[in-house]
């Protein structure tokens, strides 16, 4: 079950009623709490962490008849684009042999491009969703934030990261966001889906009369063999019925560099807690600061610590204004933007990855490549918006995916469009 590493631990939990998932097999990423069973976010740090209780999602999930194969491989605490910063080793993509997954929640996408298991979860602060589903070739959901509880999740960017579902199919994906949506009193960020909202229901393959917008600013710089994929998509589109038009995203410009100055501070304030005291492993006896840095050390890995030391610096004294007051401006712009191309447009249409999966080890000494392939995930995050990563055409170097993006709480119009794909 395990051959391209999708699990770090391949222990079944089994399911405490009957419902709509009953006998299907659900994978779930690695940093979603279950109880009794480790959970390691993909770190020497918690290596050994056994939780003692459910995420609400996980609940939510053995409620509905499913039965959990086992926790997937990550990048160490979600912070990657390829699951190779996992201290558990990378994990080989099976749709694509010597080429990454996608990450950070690559190993829930292998997991269900390999049939290891029928759906999976994972979590998405950037992007973490649809890139590996479109690495893989399945289907990955980043829901609106607030729909789906963060309960039980250890949180890398709080302000920005929300579980999703991934599967075969874009039917399939909804069907298990139907499971997972909806408020939880244990996480005061929830909402209520729209009244009579049914996801998988949505999945009809009909845009007869919808308007798909295509910005500009998101195919600039996308690989040809990814951009003629997306145009054929396009095409597709206009086949079934759908008008497309073209949209501005100006903003976009400014939303990697906001991004990861806003994520990397909230992983800095967040990760503290890993002291080798309250959690992580032990930086032994004697000075409490010796002690806290032996942890952090050696329970951390490179780059957890790269994006730790960027966003303390980035909200230190004298800089905060400088890095993150700016960030959070170039935030409410790109929403602003988004908003106002919803006032013309039902959904917005790009590539999910400006390029096709990497090699094995390409970016690796390159963190700056990984960091700009995210151009076109990031800005949903921002703009807390719902968008769909769906299979488009194969290229040589392997598959590649179309992203729609709705606005707020527009999970049905991404999975209407999508469904036409897939």
């Amino acid at each position: 079950m395990n051959d391209h590493n999708a699990f770090i631990t391949a222990e079944p939990i089994e399911p405490t009623d009957d419902g709509p998932l009953s006998g299907q097999t659900v994978a779930v990423k690695d940093n979603i709490s279950t109880a009794g069973v480790r959970t390691t976010c993909g770190s020497e740090m918690l290596s050994d962490y056994v939780p003692p209780y459910d995420a609400t999602v996980v609940e939510r999930l053995k409620e509905a008849g499913a039965t959990i194969v086992g926790k997937t491989n990550m990048d160490e605490f979600g912070m990657g684009t390829t699951t190779e910063t996992s201290a558990f080793g990378p994990t080989e993509n099976p749709a694509a042999e010597g080429r990454v997954p996608g990450g950070s929640s690559g190993g829930s996408a292998a997991a269900v491009a390999a049939g290891d298991a029928d759906l999976a979860l994972g979590s998405d602060t950037g992007g973490s969703v649809r890139c590996p589903a479109a690495f893989c070739g399945v289907v990955g959901i980043k829901p609106t934030y607030g729909l789906v509880s963060r309960y039980g999740l250890v949180a890398y960017a709080n302000s920005l990261e929300q579980i999703g579902p991934l599967a075969p199919t874009v039917e399939g994906a909804a069907e298990l966001l139907d499971v997972i949506a909806g408020p939880d009193p244990n996480d005061a960020t929830t909402h209520d889906p729209p009244e009579n909202a049914e996801y998988a229901a949505a999945a009809t393959g009909d845009v007869d009369g919808m308007t798909v917008g295509v910005p500009p600013e998101l195919l600039e710089g996308a690989d040809e063999a990814v951009r003629d994929s997306f145009d054929a998509t396009i095409e597709q589109l206009r086949a079934a019925g759908a008008t497309v038009e073209t949209v501005s995203l100006p903003s976009v410009e400014t939303a990697v560099q906001a991004y990861y100055v806003i994520a990397m501070s909230e992983a800095s304030s967040n990760l503290a807690r890993f002291d080798g005291v309250r959690y992580g492993i032990s930086g032994g006896e004697g000075n409490w600061n010796e002690s806290f840095a032996s942890a952090r050390e050696e329970g951390f890995g490179a780059e957890v610590k790269r994006r730790i030391l960027l966003g303390t610096y980035a909200l230190s004294a004298g800089y905060h204004d400088k890095y993150y007051k700016k960030a959070q401006d170039a935030r409410a712009w790109v929403k602003q933007d988004f908003d106002e191309a919803f006032e013309s447009v039902d959904v917005l249409a790009s590539p999910t990855m400006p390029v096709p999966p990497f090699e094995r080890g390409e970016t690796l000494d390159d963190p700056l490549q990984m960091y700009l392939a995210d151009a076109n995930t990031v800005p949903v995050n921002l703009a807390n918006l719902p968008a769909i990563s769906v299979p488009a055409t194969e290229t040589d170097e392997g598959p590649v995916g179309v992203q729609f993006v709705g606005p707020a709480f527009g999970e049905e119009a991404i999975v209407r469009a999508g469904s036409v794909l897939a």
